[in-house]
């Protein structure tokens, strides 16, 4: 019998699948492994326990896996491939194939057929692939000057709304510290970094924080009623739009075929209300899209294509 491995390695999380030929036998989620965003320490402590916990969980050994398939951020860097390469080599002996997160996503999107996804988990990018194999992208240049409507670019922004707010609304230097208190953002923004005052906000703020983390807090102000948390939210729907309108414009260009547009990541998941927005903007850029309500879990691709050697069509 032979054992196959597919790793979707992330920013805020790390989930492997073992399957034989044709049946998944267990799934496992550990912490973080983008290399980028955690070291080769990190990476290489979540990679390992979650090859070993799902190996574990389908009764085999790691030794009795014959094909690994690793999608992770940065793949397209030769020393980031190679590195993760070798931190899978210590665990197992079969094949080992690291590539792009995006393109595991496309795989779990469609197979081998065309399509355009957008990733907004840590990190965001939009990925496609036309029927003739073409690729491009959008985004995805990294946290610091990319990654719109991703859960960092959602916490960041939402700290800067609310100091924005503060701003145009403030009538003295000193009013901010008694009005902003009635801010649901800012309780949740408060619970989640664990201060007490705004001041020690501002400072977290201006500390490079993991502002990702932030993401839940956004939500739940969102739930409350907070203008600010609301229209962040929104923004970030219309700038993952426009990603995937992006990379619609380069694959498709020519013709009325239906084009169709699929989600993945924990920021679309969880968010009701920017997946609408995203909905209603794509259609806007594009009426041939055809959105699908359903968020994809990039993991599953990954295990397809470590069945079929790098390739998404079944042999």
């Amino acid at each position: 019998m032979a054992y196959y491995l597919g790793i979707d390695g992330g920013g805020s999380k790390t989930t492997c699948a073992v399957g034989d030929e044709s049946s998944l036998l267990a799934t496992v989620t550990v912490g973080p492994s983008n290399i980028t965003r955690v070291g080769e320490v990190g990476a290489r402590k979540a990679l390992q326990q979650a090859m070993r916990e799902a190996c574990s969980a389908a009764g085999i050994t790691p030794r009795q896996v014959q094909r690994v398939c690793i999608g992770i951020a940065g793949a397209g860097r030769t020393e980031v491939r190679e590195t993760i390469r070798t931190i899978a080599a210590e665990i197992v002996t079969g094949e080992i194939e690291v590539v792009g997160d995006m393109q595991i996503a496309v795989a779990a999107a469609f197979g081998s057929g065309p399509g355009v996804i957008v990733i907004a988990g840590t990190g965001s990018i939009a990925y496609g692939r036309d029927a003739q194999g073409k690729t491009a992208r959008a985004g995805g240049w990294g946290y610091v000057i990319s990654d719109e409507g991703s859960a960092h670019w959602i916490g960041r922004t939402a700290v800067s709304g609310l100091l924005r707010a503060i701003d145009q609304t403030a009538s003295s230097e000193t009013e901010p510290r008694s009005t902003v208190e009635s801010s649901p953002l800012f309780r949740e923004l408060k619970a989640a970094w664990k201060w007490q005052t705004l001041d020690e906000i501002v400072r977290a703020a201006n500390s490079t924080p993991n502002f990702a983390a932030l993401f839940p807090a956004v939500l739940s102000a969102a739930e409350a009623g907070d203008p600010v948390a609301k229209s962040v939210l929104a923004q970030a729907g219309r700038e993952l739009a426009q990603l995937a309108g992006i990379v619609v414009q380069r694959l498709f260009v020519d013709g009325g075929a239906t084009v169709f547009l699929a989600m993945i990541g924990g920021v679309f998941r969880h968010s009701p209300a920017l997946r609408h927005v995203f909905f209603g903007e794509a259609l806007k850029l594009d009426p041939r899209l055809v959105v699908s309500p359903q968020i994809i879990e990039p993991v599953a691709g990954a295990l397809q294509m470590a069945r079929t050697g790098g390739t998404t069509e079944q042999k």
